[in-house]
């Protein structure tokens, strides 16, 4: 990778709260207009990074960059150069949307020429037009959400790092929300997004998995389906679908099982024995309705797969976690 077009890198990063290991030397690089998804369960160490990244935290150990800029020593000049949005952004519920935007541009010390300017750019941006005399407490989440990013990237950062921006927002808003994302990378913008929702990883150029402090895997959705999937998926289609999960689940041939709407997804070392087991327990329990198909994975089948597979062999990574 060009390291001229490197927006952000970090090698060996940790950071340690007690004996309690949150993020665990992790390694590495985004480039200029990507999108980035850091994927992870809720406590895997996904807000520790980018609050680290965004000079709000200092590291235990290791390095990074940010815009070219040290987090260890310039965290003050990241601060100044970057866009960052928690899940849990400041918004003044008693100022209007303008008022919330106008008080942004004056932290992010906007020149007075160009305060009018960027306003309008982002009640345009946002769609908030007929919202902008509107008290912001009296708008829905989504539209929180928007006025937050708007707020977050009044000053025209590079790089914006986006905290779980979607968390406790409706499906539909979510799905708004991330066309801006989209428009934003488009125009050469550096998008880092933290999120535990598996489907909107798909809009993501490129993205890491972390799972107890540690990367467990990095790469496209494509790359992850394929490269670091090893198993092989079956859905199924049975009434009562969610009766079966524990009995499927106990078969010697099945890793794992999870309700996906109305079907099961079930993680299998090879779909044809898997299968041919699931089909002697349908046929038991006096079962002649279903269908079973082996499909291609979600990225919610991949990262149970990983973090299946991380608890259970034992591996170097996990015993240095534990330690």
């Amino acid at each position: 990778m060009n390291e001229n077009n490197i927006a952000v890198s970090v090698d060996k990063l940790e950071k340690k709260f007690g004996d309690f290991t949150a993020v665990n030397r992790i390694d590495f690089s985004v480039r200029k207009g990507e999108i980035f998804g850091f994927l992870g369960p809720n406590g895997a160490g996904k807000s520790t990074t980018i609050r680290m990244l965004c000079g709000i935290l200092t590291p235990t150990s290791g390095t990074g960059s940010v815009g070219g800029h040290d987090i260890l020593k310039e965290q003050e000049r990241i601060k100044e150069n970057i866009g960052y949005m928690s899940q849990k952004f400041s918004l003044y519920e008693d100022l209007t949307v303008e008022e919330n935007i106008d008080f942004y541009s004056g932290i992010y010390k906007i020149p007075e020429k160009k305060k009018a300017e960027r306003k309008e750019w982002i009640i345009k941006m946002a769609d908030l037009g007929s919202f902008r005399h509107r008290m912001t407490r009296t708008l829905s989440g989504g539209w929180k959400q928007r006025l937050a990013l708007g707020c977050a990237i009044i000053h025209e950062p590079r790089i914006i790092f986006l905290d779980e921006p979607t968390s406790g927002v409706d499906p539909i808003a979510r799905q708004s929300f991330w066309s801006l994302i989209k428009d934003m990378a488009a125009s050469g913008v550096t998008v880092f997004v933290t999120t535990h929702y598996m489907d909107e990883a798909e809009n993501c150029d490129r993205m890491a998995l972390i799972y107890k402090g540690s990367i467990i895997a990095m790469g496209t959705s494509d790359e992850l389906k394929t490269k670091f999937m090893k198993n092989e998926v079956l859905r199924i289609d049975v009434p009562g679908a969610e009766d079966w999960i524990e009995k499927i689940g106990s078969l010697p041939s099945v890793r794992e099982t999870a309700l996906f709407g109305t079907a099961l997804h079930v993680v299998v070392d090879q779909a044809r024995t898997a299968a041919k087991a699931i089909e002697d327990l349908f046929k038991k329990e006096g079962i002649a309705i279903y269908k079973i198909d082996v499909i291609r994975p979600s990225l919610e089948d991949v990262f149970v797969s990983l973090i299946e597979s991380y608890d259970k062999d034992g591996s170097e990574k996990s015993k240095s976690y534990s330690q």
